[in-house]
């Protein structure tokens, strides 16, 4: 019995609007299609007062306002990135949370996860984000991290 889930589940693409989670969603959409496998872009956002309360003290900070950004930045980059064409099996969903710990919750019922590495530039941007490092230690199914 394998370790992974049904493989008609799903392949995840988390989006966070950078240029390698484009080519995450661009590889992901070329997976799914290849396999007949439904495609979900997934995109992440945290309660800002989370981080900065950390720091004695909350400045006024609308956290709806950070999540109506995370939306419209889903939304360009599925625009940006498919055009008027979107994939037929393509939903989209935006979490609440950190996203390593709700993308590896949402690997329990996937056939694969896509992601950019999200790394740093230069000899550092060689090194997976921590984000994606945690992603492929702790997934419930294969991960796979595309570069640009």
């Amino acid at each position: 019995m394998s370790d992974f889930p049904d493989s008609s589940g799903r392949i995840i693409v988390g989006v966070d609007g950078s240029d390698d989670s484009k080519e995450a969603l661009r590889e992901g959409a070329r997976l799914a299609q290849a396999l007949g496998a439904p495609l979900e872009a997934v995109s992440c956002w945290e309660d800002p007062t989370m981080h900065v309360a950390s720091y004695g003290y909350i400045p006024e900070i609308d956290p709806d306002a950070f999540r109506a950004d995370s939306e419209r930045m889903l939304e360009s980059t599925l625009e940006e990135v498919f055009g008027p064409h979107r994939p037929a099996a393509l939903s989209t969903r935006l979490l609440r949370g950190r996203p390593a710990d709700l993308l590896i919750e949402e690997s329990r019922n996937a056939r694969m996860l896509v992601v950019g590495p999200r790394g740093v530039g230069g000899v550092l941007g060689m090194i997976m984000g921590s984000v994606s490092s945690a992603l492929v230690a702790h997934a419930h199914c294969p991960v796979l991290v595309v570069r640009r």
